[in-house]
């Protein structure tokens, strides 16, 4: 996909952010492009038009570590707005962000990932900065608990 207009945009871009399991451990990716350059973080990117989101979340997964994914839900949706030292939004994301699992496998890092590796969920916090990410782990460690029981997300693709 391009990026171009992603930086500066008119409007938000729609993104897809994936909190990938295996067994207790969590898929994080570095990331290798701004915004967020260099720091830890979930899977993910823009997606394209007429890719439903739970294509994207797979897509992404695949492209970033090399790893198939099964999603399962929308956890949640949040804003990424980062702006420059004049206060003008450089980029702006609507991330929905969901829930896969993964069998077997490790993570190869590529595309627009640095690196990649699995971490025990209880120590996210030691590598990711932004509480947002750790706050979306913890919410679908919580609704993986549940049987996946809340919600009404079908992913039709319409």
């Amino acid at each position: 996909m391009s990026r171009a207009g992603r930086e500066y945009p008119d409007r938000p871009w729609v993104g897809v952010g994936v909190v990938v399991w295996q067994g207790e451990r969590v898929l994080l990716i570095r990331r290798g492009r701004a915004p967020r350059l260099g720091q830890w973080g979930l899977p993910g990117g823009a997606q394209s038009a007429g890719e439903t989101l739970f294509e994207a979340a797979v897509r992404e997964v695949l492209e970033e570590t090399g790893l198939e994914v099964v999603p399962h839900a929308v956890v949640t949706a949040l804003d990424s707005i980062s702006r420059d030292d004049a206060g003008n939004v450089q980029f702006h994301y609507t991330l929905v962000e969901v829930v896969a699992e993964c069998g077997p496998g490790e993570p190869v890092a590529a595309d627009d990932a640095m690196d990649a590796r699995w971490v025990p969920a209880d120590r996210v916090g030691d590598l990711v900065e932004w509480d947002e990410t750790v706050r979306v782990i913890e919410m679908s460690r919580e609704f993986r608990a549940s049987g996946f029981q809340y919600g009404g997300f079908s992913d039709a693709g319409g």
